[in-house]
Formats: structure tokens, C-alpha cells, sequence
């Protein structure tokens, strides 16, 4: 056997130190510093340090979800309930078990080195940091339409048929609070559900999502709240000066209910407003530049943009393999054809055009890493396609095909056919999103010499390996390369326990 599993562990250094509160650790972050000096590339190794400090006590947490009896909703409602209570069903396959397969906290594990008889050992990454149990998160939410979760998850047809009865009695009683329906953000085609919505001024129904958001963290006895959108995309809303670019000039276009303002962003504001952290799971631009300035304003966290599940993560694998190859794709072509109702609201060209932009960003910086292969400018030909096939449901068809230039002016085309349960994938995303927000609101950091901690930077770039269209603090760098985003989140919570990276060099056994 080549790797050993291990289910704890316990750091055994002088810079690492557990109290009942927290894990202190003092760690040497290693890094570079580059000038251009007279066209010459200077490379400086610098070494940082650095003191983490993560709190041990887990909150109780709930999580709202906006669209809670879509497919997704109710996909990760049903799904923890399982989990939770331990049902198992039938399928022609035979017994079913419940699990939390596609979830990264839940379901991978990480390496911590290698033991005396030379194998790697690793451990779960939920058992790195002490984190949020999906089975402990309590759920609640809003929908545009009444049905209860019970009559939602059936409409769905995500789970097979012994696992929704055996779901009912535990569901029939989750039922939605009103949401907020703007018609024209969503397509026309989604007016006939649209049967539980607020009424009154855009600030009216912001100030009763506000109190909606109080009243479940109180009943619920939570400590903290995090809300998602897992709603219809909407189309993309116009960033107009006097409008929405300055904190001031939105607060009041909410007030005189301004047209342009969205459903997404008034959801935004209002969690912002409570404190709470805020994730975008659809395509549009819910953080036009004054919801992100009152993020930082008030420090509360948001994250966004667009889950990333099927045909998107292996094009964010695939073409980083391609270029780091040195292989030069010259055309992108993606079809994907659905019958859920995310399918139904997509065939609309508006909210097409949301999701189509942020499928298209996904191979920029990949692209922009070399410059051997693409002259300034340049990019491939990069094409996607949405089709509605009511038949084929939430099993989403996702067809790639990937066309290069290869040596001596050779070619080389790669095709690809995906089968993706879409809900069954955005589940597992929706709990890791919740749990690393969460985790990361107890992680404070300090360059060595200064006096404060301070928190992470309220835009969470570090949910990008989550989401197709990572938004970044100002003047970061976008990175969608898939392994390089996971091994973002696997080297700071390392840090946080006084670990360096998984360098890959295996020394050792070089000699």
C-alpha cells in the first residue's frame, strides 16, 4: 500500500500552539518578489512572516437559501436529511446509502507527508480545521413559488422515488418564505410559479428580507447566518452611474425603487446590512461596484460567481493541462442541452447571455500564462451553446470539443460527452461553499510585527475553486486554474496548523 489514511492529527512544533480557544501558529510564508530592471527579470525569494490564529469553537449555523424549493434547494436539503438520519433506499442497482460524494471538505482528503515505512499518509480535509457538520446546518429560505420542500423535491424528480417517500415526512413541513420577483430579470417563462411574492417598494421588501434574516437566526438559536442564491439566473443588470456605483446613490435608488436595481442585489444588500455573508450561485452581476463597496465598508464577506459543477470544472482542468503542456487549443466548443427548470429560464436570451459570459471567462488566465504559444491578444475561438429539452430533466448533456495545434503544424482534437446530474452536483458545492465562508470568518492572520489581526478580505477569492466566475478583491489576479484553487484552500488551512505546501519534490526519495 502506497498511502495511509489517518482520521486526526496533531502538529508537533514550537511554532504551533493549541488553547481551548484557538490554534496559534507562527508560520514562514515563502515567496518571490520580481522587478523588471532594464528588460531583465529579477526574481528576489523572500520569506514572510506570518502569525494564524483560528478559532476551535464551532457555531451552530443556518443557512437561507434564495430558491430553496428549486431543484438545487431541495437536492441539498433532502440530501443533509439523509445523511442525518441514515436512510437508505432502493434502487435496480440495490441498497443505497447516503454520503456526501462531490462535496471537497466532506469527501477528499489531504497529505500530510510521508510516514516511516515511506508511504503518504493523509487525512479528510473536513479533520484539517475544526469545521461546520453539514448534518448541524439548519435550513431555511425563500421561493417565488409556495409548494413545501416535500412537493418541491418531487417536481424535482432528482432523487429516486424510495428515497423521496422516505423524504416526505421530513419535508412536508418546510415551506418558504415569500421572495422578491422583479419580471423583468427573469424569463417570461417563470411567471406562471411566481405564486409567493412580496409586495410593496423595493426598500420595503428589502427591509422584510433584513427581518426575515433576524427572525431565523433568532427562532433557530443560531450564531451565525450565511445566505445563497440558488435562484433563476437573471440577466445581467446595466452599471449606471447615479444608480448602482457608489453606496450612497444605490441606498437611494433602492429608496425611490429604481428599475434597474435587482432581486440578487437587494438580497445582497440586506444580508450585508445584517452582517451576514452573502454567496452568489448564479451568473449574474448581483455585486455591481456599490454592493462590493459596502461589503468592505462593513466587512461582511461575499462570494460569487456561479456554481461550477460539471462541463466548466473539466474545461478549467483540461485546457490548464493543454497550455502547461505546451499544446495550443485554437477553438473551445461547448454544448449543453437541459429540462430542468434552470433549462427553461436559460432558453431566454438575456439570462442565456449571463451564464454564456461567465462559461466563456473560465480559460483567460491559462491563456495569458504563455505567451509562447499566444501572441498579445490572442485567444481561442471559444463557443457555448444552451439548449431546452424538457425530456432529459436535470440530467444535464454537456458535449466538448477541443481542437490544437500541435507540433509541426500537426492538430490534435479531443471530444468529450458528460452526463451531468446537475442537481446532484451543485449540492455538495453549495455545503463546501457555506462551510469554508464559515470557516474563514474564524481565521485571522497578522504579518509578524503588526500590532492587529485582521480578517480575510471581505470578497472571498478563496471560493473560487467553487465557482465559475470568481469574483476578486480589486487589483487580484483571477485564477481559474482548477488545482491551483484547491491548493489555495489546502495551503491556508495548512498554515493555520503550522504545515508548509505540498511542494511535490519528493527529496527524499530523489537520492
Amino acid at each position: 500500500m502506497s498511502a495511509q489514511m489517518y482520521e486526526s492529527f496533531k502538529v508537533n512544533s514550537p511554532n504551533v500552539k493549541y488553547t481551548d480557544e484557538h490554534i496559534i501558529s507562527d508560520y514562514t510564508y515563502q515567496t518571490t518578489k520580481i522587478q523588471n530592471v532594464n528588460g531583465e527579470l529579477i526574481v528576489e525569494p523572500v520569506d514572510q512572516k506570518y502569525i494564524f490564529k483560528t478559532e476551535r469553537k464551532v457555531p451552530k449555523m443556518g443557512v437561507m437559501i434564495v430558491g430553496l424549493c428549486g431543484n438545487n434547494g431541495t437536492t441539498v436539503v433532502g440530501g443533509v436529511i439523509a445523511n442525518r438520519e441514515g436512510l437508505c433506499w432502493n434502487t435496480k442497482q440495490g441498497l443505497q446509502t447516503p454520503n456526501y460524494f462531490g462535496s471537497v471538505v466532506m469527501s477528499s482528503t489531504i497529505r500530510m507527508g510521508m510516514d516511516e515505512n515511506g508511504r503518504d499518509a493523509y487525512i479528510p480535509l473536513k479533520n484539517l480545521i475544526p469545521m461546520v457538520h453539514p448534518n448541524d446546518i439548519v435550513f431555511g429560505g425563500w421561493d417565488i413559488n409556495n409548494a413545501n420542500l416535500a412537493e418541491a423535491m418531487q417536481r424535482a424528480q432528482v432523487f429516486d422515488y424510495d428515497l423521496q417517500v422516505q423524504l416526505i415526512p421530513h419535508m412536508k413541513n418546510i415551506t418558504p418564505l415569500p421572495s422578491i420577483y422583479f419580471p423583468d430579470f427573469i424569463a417570461a417563462n417563470q411567471k406562471d410559479r411566481a405564486n409567493n411574492v412580496l409586495t410593496g417598494t423595493k426598500k420595503e421588501q428589502m427591509e422584510q428580507i433584513r427581518k426575515d434574516i433576524r427572525d431565523f437566526k433568532e427562532s433557530n438559536k443560531l450564531d451565525t447566518v450565511i445566505v445563497m442564491w440558488s435562484a433563476n439566473t437573471e440577466r445581467f443588470s446595466s452599471i449606471v452611474p447615479g444608480v448602482n456605483d457608489t453606496i450612497e446613490n444605490l441606498m437611494a435608488a433602492i429608496d425611490r425603487s429604481e428599475e434597474e436595481i435587482s432581486p440578487s442585489t437587494l438580497f445582497a444588500v440586506a444580508s450585508i446590512l445584517e452582517n451576514t455573508t452573502y454567496i452568489n450561485g448564479s451568473p449574474q452581476n448581483t455585486f455591481v461596484p456599490a454592493v462590493v463597496e459596502l461589503a468592505i465598508q462593513r466587512n461582511v464577506s461575499i462570494g460569487g460567481d456561479d456554481f461550477k459543477t460539471g462541463q466548466t470544472k473539466i474545461k478549467s482542468v483540461l485546457t490548464d493541462y493543454l497550455v502547461s503542456a505546451g499544446i495550443k487549443p485554437v477553438s473551445i466548443v461547448s454544448y449543453n442541452h437541459l429540462g430542468n427548470n434552470d433549462g427553461k429560464n436559460l432558453s431566454a436570451p438575456q439570462q442565456f447571455r449571463s451564464k454564456e459570459i461567465t462559461k466563456s471567462n473560465v480559460v483567460d488566465d491559462m491563456i495569458a500564462s504563455n505567451n509562447i504559444l499566444y501572441k498579445q491578444g490572442e485567444h481561442p475561438d471559444h463557443v457555448i451553446v444552451i439548449k431546452y429539452v424538457p425530456y432529459v430533466g436535470d440530467s444535464k448533456r454537456a458535449m466538448d470539443e477541443y481542437t490544437s495545434q500541435i507540433f509541426m503544424g500537426g492538430h490534435n482534437t479531443i471530444v468529450l460527452h458528460n452526463t451531468c446530474e446537475d442537481s446532484l452536483l451543485a449540492a455538495p458545492i453549495i455545503l463546501d461553499l457555506v462551510i469554508l465562508a464559515e470557516v474563514t470568518s474564524r481565521i485571522t492572520m497578522k504579518k509578524q510585527n503588526d500590532d492587529q489581526f485582521s480578517t480575510f478580505h471581505p470578497v472571498l477569492s478563496l471560493l473560487s475553486y467553487l465557482l465559475k466566475a470568481p469574483i476578486v478583491p480589486k487589483n487580484a489576479q483571477v485564477v481559474n486554474a482548477l488545482f491551483k484553487q484547491r491548493a489555495c484552500i489546502e495551503n491556508i488551512f495548512k498554515a493555520c496548523v503550522g504545515i508548509a505546501p505540498d511542494n511535490n519534490m519528493l527529496l527524499e526519495q530523489r537520492l
